[in-house]
């Protein structure tokens, strides 16, 4: 039963292929977003994500979740709400073709050291790749800002959040 969002997103995406979105009007469309998503969506702030460079797939997943309720967050939830699928499909290939900036983070050598470890156990690059450059429906965390995916990772294990159809949070506990 936990793989059944996982197979109703899959499934949508069947549909999303044959859809038409269009990266100048989806520009268009993000100016409200970059309020709290940057230019571009290069965030400038660990407070929200880092959309520049994402996958198609995974933005329209997102999206569609937000919107259908899957996903919530207080500030997300109202600005999806009233997205129709042709906005989302805008959005998710504006924001994909984007590059995403570095951000200003000064790493600790030993924590990223003992983050590496963690990882390679858990197999995050299974799902997330090698330099965790994300995969379709999985995100990219290179270059995301360290507060947002520690935030998320908090949201999987207390269940908060579950649009993942129980990996993450399988992983997270």
């Amino acid at each position: 039963m936990r793989a059944w969002p996982l197979l109703v997103s899959l499934l949508s995406l069947f549909a999303v292929a044959d859809a038409r979105a269009d990266a100048a009007a989806g520009e268009k469309k993000a100016e409200p977003c970059a309020a709290c998503h940057g230019p571009a969506g290069n965030s400038t702030t660990g407070q929200y994500p880092i959309l520049a460079g994402q996958t198609f797939r995974y933005l329209y997943v997102q999206l569609k979740d937000f919107n259908e309720g899957r996903r919530t967050d207080p500030l997300m939830s109202p600005m999806a709400a009233n997205l129709s699928r042709e906005d989302m499909l805008d959005l998710s290939e504006y924001y994909s073709k984007q590059k995403p900036k570095p951000i200003s983070f000064k790493a600790d050598g030993e924590r990223v050291e003992r983050g590496r470890k963690k990882s390679d156990e858990t197999l995050c690059p299974m799902c997330h790749l090698g330099g965790f450059i994300g995969q379709n429906e999985i995100p990219r965390v290179a270059g995301q800002w360290p507060e947002y995916v520690m935030k998320q990772l908090k949201d999987f294990k207390e269940r908060t959040r579950t649009n993942d159809a129980g990996n993450m949070t399988a992983v997270s506990r």
